[in-house]
């Protein structure tokens, strides 16, 4: 076999001065480089950067909580088609720079007043479509500008539901597909809650003459229990009064003489 030449032995043995250096680890290495210093990227996610700004998508990744190490600086985040069941009070509070939180296609259940917080300043769209979530209390979402989207959840229509809805930027794509699937009032069940709302349906009024019956029924129980024990007392005190006059004609009776100095014999 012909010997090489020394100067092409060179060429293929030392990287020229203006080639590029790929850092050993491949892709893997190059991604987190992307990343700004100090991030990480949570396990089974992908988090491209662009301008100083991360995207981490966890799409599909069979997560069954939110993860703990997502980079403080993201501003889009996707946990949509996960198995999320339970979002810990303030799972997002360090992501002061987020605009985006897809949370949609999971089995959350319920949220609670701290859930978002630290959210309400730069996020613009919350997605909690295709969930499981039944009530919302009316101070789990007032304190976020962004949109949120609620549809294909099944929802119970009730007063607190309505106070939540009030001050609430509902994402107007999706509004019409909010509907109730149990209400106070029957109804409405498998209608279009938005549609409902509009028309000037109050779950409110339910809920007080729900409250108004309560009292009425506890108020006539009490007035039963008054009138059972007056009639009671009342029979009580008549067959006293009657035993008493028995026995004051049981008594014998005794002739009463007109001459007290010599009396009858």
């Amino acid at each position: 076999m012909a010997a090489l030449a020394p100067g092409r032995m060179a060429l293929l043995g030392r990287p020229s001065a203006s080639s590029p250096q790929v850092p050993r680890g491949g892709p893997c290495l190059l991604l987190l480089l992307c990343l700004p210093l100090g991030a990480t990227c949570p396990q089974g996610c992908q988090c491209p950067g662009h301008a100083g700004a991360v995207t981490v998508r966890c799409s599909a990744s069979g997560l069954r909580e939110v993860p703990k190490d997502i980079p403080a600086d993201a501003v889009l985040l996707k946990l949509d088609a996960n198995e999320i069941a339970h979002i810990p009070d303030g799972a997002f509070q360090h992501l002061s720079r987020l605009k985006e939180l897809d949370l949609s296609g999971n089995a959350i259940e319920a949220i609670g007043p701290a859930t978002f917080t630290g959210l309400a300043g730069a996020l613009r769209l919350l997605d909690l479509s295709h969930n499981r979530i039944r009530r919302i209390p009316k101070d789990a979402l007032d304190k976020l500008s962004a949109q949120v989207r609620l549809s294909h959840n099944p929802l119970h229509c009730e007063c607190a539901l309505q106070e939540a809805l009030w001050g609430l930027q509902l994402d107007p794509d999706s509004a019409d597909a909010i509907a109730c699937h149990t209400s106070v009032r029957e109804e409405f069940v498998g209608k279009p809650l938005i549609q409902a709302l509009d028309a000037g349906v109050s779950f409110c009024s339910a809920h007080h003459r729900t409250t108004d019956v309560a009292m009425l029924v506890t108020m006539f129980g009490w007035f039963a229990m008054v009138i059972a024990y007056v009639v009671y007392y009342v029979r009580q005190n008549q067959e006293d009064a009657r035993r008493h006059l028995e026995y004051l004609k049981s008594l014998p009776s005794t002739p009463i003489s007109k001459d007290p100095i010599n009396p009858a014999p």
